[in-house]
């Protein structure tokens, strides 16, 4: 049966309240997934891929970076929530190690095994886990911001890296790519990228219908991202 609980922690004065779930009927402790959120917080759908990886067999930690019942309802809410942690990405990158670490305590979870993935700017995230040499097996994001965060340049990555992009994607154009392309192979990374025609941000969102801004979800791409990725941690565990 799959349970879950809310697990609260402290990061620099701010409580954080995550979503953990896992598949009790499972003896031992399993490999455990942190889930960063996209920019509007840690809504539902977010808790909903965590469920669905703990019916894979994994523990599912879908993060908070926020703070405890704190979501953007519009884009421009959305927008200053997310601003201050692209400003001030070695802040972020202290509380997503903070979030990862609290995961690895749960008793569910093997420490030794992780894997994070994150969504647009979770995706961001979960790669900023793997550039400042994060001791986990690997991270995915999904439509992800390539953006370098600028105090990574002599670590090198130990986590393989998978990005899974739409080509159409207005956030992420071709010579962000190259760059991000670079700065992986330069970092010594084991790394993929996974490159789908026709289609734009937020494809794996159900809800994104946006021409205009470029975020339109492709069910074909969804699904398939989402195979690459259980392929991907297949391998990995």
């Amino acid at each position: 049966m799959i349970k879950d609980r809310l697990i609260e922690y402290e990061h620099n004065g701010v409580l954080l309240e995550s979503y953990f779930t896992y598949d009790d009927s499972i003896d031992g402790p399993r490999p455990g997934i942190l889930i960063s959120h996209a920019w509007a917080g840690r809504v539902e759908q977010v808790c909903e891929i965590a469920r669905k990886l703990a019916e894979l067999g994994y523990a599912g930690f879908a993060l908070d970076l926020y703070g405890k019942g704190v979501f953007g309802n519009s884009p421009e809410e959305n927008r200053e929530l997310m601003t201050p942690f692209l400003q001030d990405r070695p802040m972020l990158q202290s509380r997503l190690t903070l979030s990862l670490e609290t995961m690895q305590k749960q008793a569910e979870v093997d420490s030794g095994n992780c894997v994070g993935i994150g969504y647009c700017f979770g995706g961001l995230c979960m790669l900023d886990l793997a550039r400042i040499g994060t001791d986990i097996a690997g991270v995915v994001s999904f439509h992800g911001l390539f953006n370098a965060p600028g105090n990574t340049d002599d670590v090198k990555i130990k986590a393989k890296v998978l990005a899974l992009h739409g080509n159409n994607d207005p956030m992420v154009h071709v010579e962000v790519v190259t760059a991000f392309e670079e700065e992986l192979s330069a970092a010594g990374a084991d790394w993929q990228i996974h490159v789908y025609g026709n289609t734009y941000h937020a494809f794996t969102n159900p809800s994104a219908n946006d021409p205009e801004h470029g975020l339109v979800y492709n069910e074909t791409a969804d699904k398939r991202s989402w195979l690459t990725m259980k392929n991907f941690l297949q391998e990995l565990f």
